[in-house]
């Protein structure tokens, strides 16, 4: 258990494709500030988010309606000791389709209960994940900004 990577998932009434739209429409569902292109292929974006986080994403496998990984590159985060604990890290997004819902499920490879910021993060990625890219799927809007109106 101690190495266990994060995960999530949902189902919902779309097909593969309105998800994996979804999901590359990173700003429509993840709150801060995305520098880059995060639609395609090799694509590399920077995701901050005030003086607390930042993060530098490769995408290194964009399959649609199927799967979209993001390598973490490089990252800094302020509220942790070990500011890199994200580096090498692989963000994965599978999307899967079981009987007639469409299941997304999230993994942060390498985000484990050993790393110091796992609690607020796995914490911060449910929400996403759960409350605010579920949205953007089934409701064609997002909640980045859950504490903002």
């Amino acid at each position: 258990m101690k190495n266990q990577n994060f995960t999530t998932a949902f189902s919902v009434d779309k097909t593969p494709k309105e998800a994996f739209d979804a999901i590359n429409n990173v700003r429509g569902w993840w709150s801060g500030n995305i520098e880059g292109s995060t639609d395609k292929l090799g694509a590399v974006f920077t995701y901050s988010y005030e003086d607390l986080h930042r993060s530098r994403q490769k995408i290194t496998e964009f399959v649609p309606g199927k799967k979209v990984v993001w390598h973490v590159l490089d990252s800094s985060l302020n509220f942790v000791k070990d500011k890199t604990e994200w580096n090498g890290t692989d963000i994965i997004f599978e999307i899967n389709r079981k009987d007639d819902k469409t299941e997304v499920r999230f993994t942060h490879v390498g985000l484990v209960p050993a790393f110091e910021c796992f609690d607020s993060c796995s914490n911060a990625w449910g929400g996403y994940i759960n409350g605010s890219l579920r949205n953007l799927i089934t409701k064609d809007k997002g909640r980045p900004n859950p504490k903002e109106k």
